[in-house]
């Protein structure tokens, strides 16, 4: 077995009297997530030296830069702060001095090994993840949750990665990567603030111009106290808690992504005469997958018939920033997501025709979401409630490939690999751009051991049967 011991464990904030002490409202956009398990993100990084170099030439510049952005990103080195029996007032808090916990580590576990594409038990990460501290309780009886932990782990002579534990209350995808990248470059340039003014875009706080025409905020904050409520409070929508999972990744190239849009396209047309469809990377990438990851379920046997009629749930997010209803600016930090549901019957998605009709599907909502990015959100918060009922076939589509999370570069080259390391409990697939080739997209899974040759082999049918075409 590996072994990691604990070299450090500090805080990094803001510097001293930096920030004047400051409260950000919750928005609707917000509310939601406290439905949600905290979120956690790996970067692995070569670095072919001893651990006291990188103790001596690499850790104080990370930590030096990382204040310097937590000055400009603040919540994420601030609180959440619940007051007793009046969640519509819970806020997020910065005081001077509040600061977020970094753990320094290092492991004598096979770096070469953790940064492959192929299957590996998931407890292999487990150690390079930062647990958040215990929350507290103030002495008005307010409960306080930090928002971020971070953790730096150094196998010697081999590389280190930076895994970030964060709540999904304090930001979304857009706002942590715009995080990790100021912090990344300002380490690049070793803390040169003055070289990166032109090119590094401080974030937006202004969280009075979120408008809320439905009056979301109301209706989300009274669904909290629903009893079942209490039950999904940070724990998130699926909870799978076997440990005998093994996590990898599936790279499609981009030759492959084109063939496969344009397979689809070609299939669509001759099932419909409407030719506005939109076939996407995204869209037929969550089509593959969660025919394959259905086929799977469906390949364990003991179905009967009213069992292919029940429906199958695929949960997936869209940024709202930017869209006239809104006109909040890309650099807006928070959370600006609207959720798309698609619900099908397994025996539609396990049909001969399963791809296609699951591509029109996940497109058509999309469709619906450029016309209305809040089609159906008064229900969103009920709807997340019975998804979390036991039993329910759900899979939650994490990240984006517009993330570009292998343009993150503190200094020593491009990730070697970079992953959502909190799959393997969330009922999720993790979805980004690929490490070494324009266009390609990267697929993040966790499943049972005995589960992978079967994925592996269904994968393989699916897509043979598009490269016949």
């Amino acid at each position: 077995m590996a072994q990691v011991k604990i070299l450090e464990q500090s805080e990094v904030g803001p510097p001293p009297c930096s920030l004047p002490s400051t409260t950000l409202p919750l928005t609707f956009f917000d509310i939601p997530w406290f439905y949600c398990h905290p979120i956690q993100r790996i970067f692995f990084y070569d670095f072919p030296h001893p651990t006291h170099h990188f103790l001596q030439t690499a850790l104080p510049i990370l930590k030096h830069s990382l204040s310097l952005t937590l000055q400009h990103f603040f919540p994420f080195s601030s609180n959440l702060i619940v007051p007793p029996q009046q969640p519509h007032l819970s806020h997020i808090r910065y005081l001077d001095g509040d600061s977020l916990s970094f753990t320094v580590a290092e492991s004598t576990a096979d770096f070469t090994l953790l940064t492959s594409d192929s299957p590996q038990d998931v407890q292999n990460w487990h150690p390079l993840v930062p647990a958040f501290p215990t929350p507290r309780v103030d002495q008005d009886g307010a409960r306080v949750f930090p928002l971020m932990a971070i953790q730096v782990t150094i196998f010697p002579k081999s590389g280190f990665t930076i895994c970030l534990t964060f709540n999904h209350l304090a930001s979304d995808g857009k706002s942590l990567h715009h995080f990790i990248k100021f912090w990344a470059s300002l380490c690049k340039a070793k803390g040169n603030t003055a070289s990166l003014q032109t090119s590094l875009s401080l974030p937006s706080h202004e969280r009075d111009k979120v408008k809320d025409p439905k009056g979301l905020k109301l209706i989300y904050f009274q669904e909290l106290e629903h009893p079942e409520s209490r039950n999904m409070e940070f724990a998130g929508l699926v909870r799978e808690v076997s440990s005998n999972k093994v996590r990898f990744t599936v790279a499609l190239s981009r030759e492959q992504v084109e063939k496969f849009k344009k397979w689809v396209s070609l299939k669509c047309a001759s099932y419909t005469s409407d030719e506005t469809l939109h076939i996407s990377t995204f869209v037929v990438t969550c089509s593959l997958i969660w025919v394959c990851m259905i086929r799977l379920e469906e390949s364990k046997g003991n179905y009967v018939a009213q069992d292919y009629a029940e429906f199958c749930h695929l949960v997936f997010l869209a940024d709202c920033r930017g869209r006239p209803e809104f006109s909040l600016p890309s650099t807006y930090f928070g959370n600006c997501l609207t959720t798309c549901f698609v619900a099908m019957k397994r025996s539609e998605i396990v049909g001969e025709n399963g791809i296609i009709g699951v591509a029109k599907a996940i497109e058509r909502q999309i469709r619906d979401l450029k016309s209305d990015a809040l089609r159906n959100a008064e229900r969103l918060m009920s709807y997340y409630r019975e998804l979390g009922k036991p039993g329910k076939s759900v899979l939650v589509v994490a990240g984006s490939p517009k993330l570009g999370v292998y343009h993150t570069d503190f200094g020593w080259g491009k990730p070697k690999k970079s992953e959502a390391a909190h799959i393997e409990s969330s009922g999720s697939i993790s979805l980004s751009d690929c490490r070494d080739e324009n266009g390609g997209i990267e697929v993040g899974l966790a499943l049972e051991r005995i589960q992978t040759n079967n994925f592996f082999n269904i994968l393989e049918e699916q897509l043979n049967n598009i490269n016949k075409f």
